[in-house]
């Protein structure tokens, strides 16, 4: 019992006189906005399925150039059937977050976006469901969490290399 008590007297003395390494610091998040038109369907679920897969990379919001008062029902349901609930979710304007600077703006408006600060701005073409058939919302929810999914590896892929 003794012998044991001396080699961990021992080891933990030697412990404490090994030099600290430095923990590694880790890099700053990216941030990353997503535009619509209303920020009420295309822009919310790419904030939803970012923060949902992506939160360990990177920052998300997302706004509209003309935000609608409330998200549609279907957006929400199809939403829900990828168990990604979005009853916290309300649009949002651009003017809130355009003097913030951003790593990347994603633009889902087909619109120009005014003054916005960003790294980069990417744009993706895809069909605004508003007032579609659930068919229209199930196909442009599986776009989007395609292309989110994508980004999210690309800015994993950009952390790592810096």
């Amino acid at each position: 019992m003794r012998v044991r008590t001396a080699l961990s007297r021992h080891e933990a003395s030697r412990q404490e006189a090994a030099p600290k390494q430095a923990e590694p610091t880790p890099a700053a998040k990216k941030r990353v906005l997503f535009v619509c038109i209303g920020n009420a369907c295309r822009s919310q679920m790419a904030e939803a399925f970012a923060l949902r897969y992506g939160s360990d990379s990177a920052e998300f919001a997302s706004a509209g150039l003309s935000p609608a008062g409330s998200i549609p029902e279907l957006t929400k349901a199809v939403m829900m059937d990828k168990n990604i609930p979005m009853d916290r979710h309300t649009p949002k304007g651009i003017e809130m977050f355009s003097k913030q600077p951003w790593d990347v703006v994603v633009n889902i408006s087909g619109n120009p976006l005014p003054g916005m600060q960003a790294g980069r701005i990417v744009e993706w073409k895809i069909q605004d469901p508003m007032g579609q058939r659930q068919v229209v919302h199930e196909r442009v929810r599986d776009e989007l969490e395609n292309l989110v999914m994508r980004l999210i590896l690309e800015l994993r892929n950009q952390a790592r290399r810096a």
